[in-house]
């Protein structure tokens, strides 16, 4: 078995090595002056760094501002717990075609390692500025505010009373919790990797106290590519097969822990290949029910039976316990920085073109902000795909979507999928999501000379040759519109700039850390970033992504 183990080790080092020859794009020193457009990126996560070097490689200069010291390089990957590990295999979660694991389900050392190495591999350090908090970023008059990354640690009543103490999931390494019970509170992501590291530690032992029951699938990726391979996003005719063969053959006798209606294809699953058989040992209780109160010795729980819905009728019972662990995840990105355009139903987030696109802003890209629940990898391909898309959207204005356009794409695709149960836009399968790029590059001519860079990462968007097709397109148009008369002396700056700067302006306010690029072709100034370090500093920048430094891997 040892033998079969390295060599199946051995054989995806090398796997991965041909992907890194063969996508990754060339990085380029940071003594190296880059010709394209500068991108801001708010935000040093695992998204942040991804698109960076994907930007960097492609001729695009970024400066990466973390609101957090050089130790939060990673995201949410640097404040997790060093028992923390992937629940998916690492094929599935390489976030960067030059990103080459050790092991098939790394720890958190493992990960922040790779965001290391990527960061200083592209050159990012000397385009990283660390403590430094950006208050806004704005054109026009809007302003707002955004807050993400941050642990959730709700209020339950009595919390006062509890003569233990709580902690979040994330904030258990170094703790003592040998021979200890452990009160969990909460069902998703976040309770596995405390149930992990109160296994690792020997606690006594761990009950977990969730509102509903989720689907938990194995810890393997053909099983998870097959489930990501449903390239409808929603429950089908064909639905029941997979529940089924899990209840039969995953779950076995603990089906009652398997949701009682919500379909497979309704809600991100867990994945895990331990916590069943945790829970058939009686080192792990998983208990269904809904919190009443803290009490001292422990958590007045309302323990419901299978089908009853929150809050329903069950039974009262006090839960005795040591320790409480809020395994309640982290505040997910909030967008509010954005124009209020960008937020009129029926086109608010998710409902959006891509789900990244907001409808008349082509130039923005919301990776990792928008999504609601998803099957299916979370690695390089869609940061790469959706970054490379918006770097043609700035390069070649023929290939932007209209706001008609993108509005169409998100009614066609509710139309779609109007009986899916987790929502059209509010749930989609990994599979499902590239095809909605493939479809997008095939239904605009213009673009089809961009899909070998959208989809493999080939080519160079900003080639002379590119550059100088692009600027000819544009002065044909200025010309056909009328507006190619030569400007009065007096007016020649401000008509140069008008002729770079062809998209609207938008409103944000950047905070903790959000991931972010702005938006194309609008050079940011001092006047318009402002950056608390004591005293307020400036950086120019130009349009970009905005994305959410990895909760969906954690929490």
């Amino acid at each position: 078995m040892g033998l079969l183990n390295s060599m199946v080790i051995w054989f995806y080092q090398v796997i991965q090595f041909f992907i890194t020859q063969a996508f990754a794009p060339n990085p380029r020193g940071p003594q190296r002056k880059l010709s394209g457009p500068r991108i801001a990126i708010i935000g040093a996560g695992i998204t942040g760094v991804s698109s960076a070097a994907h930007c960097v490689g492609h001729g695009f200069d970024v400066t990466l501002f973390e609101a957090k010291g050089r130790e939060h390089l990673g995201g949410i990957w640097s404040q997790v717990n060093n028992t923390s590990s992937l629940q998916i295999h690492s094929v599935m979660y390489r976030f960067h075609p030059s990103v080459r694991f050790k092991r098939s389900y790394p720890d958190r050392q493992g990960i922040v390692r790779e965001v290391t190495h990527l960061w200083e591999h592209y050159g990012l350090q000397s385009r990283t500025k660390f403590n430094i908090r950006v208050e806004s970023v704005w054109r026009d008059k809007e302003s707002g505010k955004c807050t993400c990354g941050e642990p959730k640690m709700p209020h339950i009543p009595g919390q006062d009373k509890f003569k233990g103490p709580i902690y979040h999931s994330s904030n258990l390494t170094g703790k003592d919790v040998k021979g200890k019970q452990l009160l969990v509170v909460g069902g998703g992501a976040s309770a596995i990797e405390a149930v992990e590291f109160a296994v690792s530690q020997q606690a006594a032992k761990t009950s977990i106290l969730a509102r509903t029951n989720k689907w938990i699938i194995p810890r393997n990726p053909i099983t998870d590519a097959l489930l990501a391979a449903n390239i409808f996003g929603e429950e089908t005719s064909l639905g029941w097969v997979p529940e089924w063969l899990l209840k039969r053959f995953f779950y076995r006798n603990l089906s009652d822990l398997a949701p009682a209606k919500a379909g497979l294809y309704t809600e991100t699953p867990m994945v895990n290949n331990d916590i069943l058989e945790q829970v058939r040992s009686g080192q792990i209780a998983w208990l269904r029910g809904d919190i009443k109160e803290f009490k001292e010795k422990g958590i007045l729980f309302n323990h419901r039976e299978k089908g009853i819905p929150k809050g329903g009728p069950g039974r009262e019972e006090l839960l005795e316990g040591d320790i409480c662990v809020m395994a309640t995840g982290f505040q997910r990105p909030t967008l509010a920085f954005l124009p209020q355009e960008c937020f009129n139903p029926p086109y608010s987030p998710p409902n959006w073109f891509l789900q990244t696109f907001p409808p008349g802003h082509s130039d923005l890209c919301a990776i990792n902000c928008t999504y609601v629940n998803a099957i299916g990898t979370v690695g390089n391909i869609h940061m790469g795909l959706y970054t490379r898309l918006l770097l043609m959207f700035i390069a070649d204005p023929r290939t932007r979507p209209s706001p008609a356009w993108m509005r169409a794409w998100v009614d066609w695709t509710r139309s779609w999928k109007q009986g899916a149960p987790g929502g059209a836009l509010e749930f989609f399968t990994y599979s499902e999501l590239v095809w909605w790029i493939v479809l997008s590059l095939a239904s605009n001519p213009f673009r089809w000379k961009w899909i070998i860079f959208v989809l493999g990462g080939w080519g160079n968007p900003l080639s002379p040759r590119m550059l100088h097709q692009e600027g000819s397109i544009r002065q044909s148009s200025i010309t056909a519109d009328g507006a190619a008369e030569k400007p009065e002396a007096s007016n020649r700056k401000s008509h140069k700039a008008k002729n770079k700067t062809e998209t609207d302006g938008i409103a944000s306010d950047l905070h903790k850390g959000q991931n972010g690029i702005g938006d194309a072709g609008h050079e940011l100034n001092s006047e318009q970033i402002n950056e608390n370090k004591d005293k307020q500093a400036s950086a120019p920048s130009k349009s970009g992504v905005y994305s959410e430094a990895v909760p969906t891997f954690v929490a």
